[in-house]
């Protein structure tokens, strides 16, 4: 069958996304990943389904996949591409979106300047429901990978994250470390792996290495996991620029019982469609 597509991307985080509102169609892994091979299909960091709502105080489902196939809960530059798709395909005239996704609802913000605010919901911090292996909750933990002693934080924005301090983005061990924390046992779903440099209170650097797809250019959850970490840890005054390699995102977060809020682009690259 033929299907229709839209590639976008957020801060180069980039993404096929596809509407099945008005199409109709079974995605499975193997599909997924050959349409990610940016050699022999489309190409894409992951992959953002658009589906009708399965409950009546939300507007759509939202379903992401990873480059490898794997489905995962949340996906924060995904989120802000998946508002501009919807607007801009007139499946809703509102500005703002109610979303259901695997690990809950979040709500999007359409603004004037074509940016979008995510209300990613409050972030998770209890080890269990991260998950990671620990008796209890601290800001920082202490980790062993790789035959180093390491300091970390964890924190679940609806996927799982861990975060570094390091003095400089440019000489964090992103390709050595970060597949190895991705799969530590300690975090028995895998982690999303985030290597934070702080420039001053209110900014920070940050590269990602994303479960399931290695570094990307940007990762929302991850700034969003980064801030509250360093937020936690007395580094970072709420109210946060994210610098990402694609570019840059802004983060607010008021403490604990709070949600955080994520601002950032959403830029659409092509329409196409393919044949399956």
């Amino acid at each position: 069958m033929r299907l229709k597509f839209t590639k976008m991307h957020g801060l180069g985080n980039d993404f096929m996304v596809i509407d099945l509102v008005t199409q109709h169609y079974k995605m499975d892994e193997d599909t997924v990943r050959q349409l990610a091979d940016r050699n022999f299909g489309i190409g894409f960091d992951q992959m953002l389904i658009v589906e009708p709502p399965t409950s009546p105080d939300v507007d759509f489902t939202y379903r992401i996949y990873n480059a490898d196939g794997s489905e995962v809960e949340q996906c924060g530059n995904g989120a802000r591409c998946f508002a501009r798709f919807v607007k801009d395909k007139r499946l809703t005239a509102k500005n703002e979106i109610k979303v259901s996704t695997s690990s809950g609802k979040i709500t999007l913000h359409l603004q004037s300047n074509r940016e979008v605010t995510v209300d990613m919901g409050e972030p998770v911090l209890e080890p269990k429901a991260i998950p990671f292996e620990a008796d209890q909750f601290a800001s920082e933990y202490d980790f062993e990978a790789n035959d180093q002693q390491l300091t970390l934080g964890a924190v679940s924005m609806g996927n799982p994250h861990g975060v570094l301090v390091v003095d400089s983005v440019k000489t964090a061990p992103v390709e050595s470390l970060g597949p190895i924390i991705e799969s530590h046992p300690r975090f028995p779903q895998r982690v999303n792996v985030g290597f934070m440099e702080i420039v001053s209170r209110n900014e920070i650097n940050l590269r990602v290495y994303e479960r399931g797809a290695g570094e990307t250019l940007a990762c929302g959850t991850g700034a969003c996991a980064a801030v509250v970490s360093g937020q936690l840890r007395d580094l970072l005054d709420p109210g946060v620029k994210v610098n990402l390699p694609g570019g840059s995102l802004f983060i607010e977060w008021a403490g604990k019982g709070h949600h955080v809020n994520m601002t950032g682009p959403a830029t659409r690259v092509f329409e196409g469609q393919i044949y399956l």
